[in-house]
C-alpha cells in the first residue's frame, strides 16, 4: 500500500484545490517567490487548507518528480461536516458518543485510536485541520480499515467543535491528570464526546477550562500515564459497559 496519494507541481495543487479535491497537507519549499507560488499560498488560506514551509530536500524525498516546489497529500477519505453529522446521529441515538482528539501527532496512535473507537461505536471523531498527524496509508493500516467506517470531521478549532457539543447537549469529558475523578466518578451513559491530548502536552489548557467534566485513569505503578491510544481505549469502554 502507497503511503499516500501524493501532488506535485504548482499548477497542479491550485486546480486540485479548487476542484475540491481533499487535501491533507502541502508542503512549500521556504524561500520561493513566484506569481503561481503566491497564488497558491493565498488560495490555501482561504481555504483554510493546513500547509508548512520545508527545505527543498524534504520535497525531494517526498517526491523525485519535478515539484516546482510544492507538493501535496491527499486524504484517502473524505470529510465529514460538523454540524451535519451532529443533527445526523441526534435524530437517531440519544445519547451519542464521540470524540475529539488535540492535536495527536503520532499516526499510529491516531490508527490504533480510529480502530478502537470504531470497535466501541463511537458515532464520530472530531480533530483539528492543523497540527495533527495525517491520515495516509499507515493510518488506514493501523486502524485495520476502520478509518473508512467511521465518520471524521475536520475543524478550524477545537474549541468551536466544543462549543457545538454543548450547544447540542453533549457533554464533553476531558481525559486528564488533572482531576480528582477517575473515569469511574462520570457519567458516560448520556450524549457526551470524550477528549484526547497530544502525546507530548495532553490537552491545551486554554481547552481544559471549558470541558464540562475532567477524569483520570487509577494508576498504582511508578509510571505516571499510559500511552494516549491505551488510554482512549480504556475510556471509550467505560463508555460501554455503562451503556450495556
Amino acid at each position: 500500500m502507497e503511503k499516500e496519494t501524493k501532488i506535485y507541481g504548482l499548477r497542479a495543487i491550485i486546480e486540485a484545490v479548487e476542484a475540491e479535491n481533499t487535501i491533507d497537507k502541502v508542503f512549500l519549499q521556504k524561500g520561493l517567490s513566484g506569481e503561481l507560488y503566491t497564488e497558491l499560498e493565498k488560495l490555501l488560506r482561504k481555504q483554510n487548507i493546513n500547509f508548512s514551509y520545508v527545505p527543498v530536500e524534504k520535497l525531494n524525498r517526498l517526491t523525485q518528480h519535478n515539484h516546482q516546489g510544492a507538493v501535496a497529500s491527499m486524504s484517502p477519505i473524505a470529510f465529514y461536516d460538523l454540524e451535519e453529522l451532529i443533527t445526523a446521529v441526534k435524530e437517531t441515538k440519544e445519547n451519542p458518543l464521540f470524540l475529539l482528539l488535540d492535536q495527536l501527532s503520532d499516526v499510529r496512535n491516531f490508527g490504533a485510536i480510529i480502530r478502537t473507537a470504531e470497535c466501541t461505536g463511537v458515532d464520530g471523531i472530531i480533530i483539528q485541520k492543523s497540527g495533527g498527524a495525517p491520515i495516509n496509508g499507515d493510518t488506514v493500516k493501523t486502524s485495520a480499515g476502520a478509518v473508512f467506517n467511521i465518520p471524521i470531521c475536520k475543524v478550524d478549532h477545537i474549541k468551536d467543535a466544543m462549543f457545538y457539543l454543548q450547544a447540542s447537549d453533549i457533554k464533553v469529558v476531558a481525559a486528564t491528570e488533572k482531576t480528582d475523578n477517575t473515569i469511574f466518578d462520570i457519567d458516560f451513559k448520556q450524549g457526551c464526546a470524550i477528549i484526547m491530548g497530544s502525546e507530548d502536552r495532553g490537552i491545551n489548557p486554554s481547552i481544559l477550562k471549558l470541558v464540562d467534566d475532567k477524569a483520570k485513569l487509577p494508576m498504582y505503578g511508578s509510571i505516571a500515564s499510559l500511552n494516549v491510544s491505551v488510554a482512549c481505549g480504556a475510556f471509550l469502554y467505560e463508555a460501554v459497559r455503562q451503556r450495556l
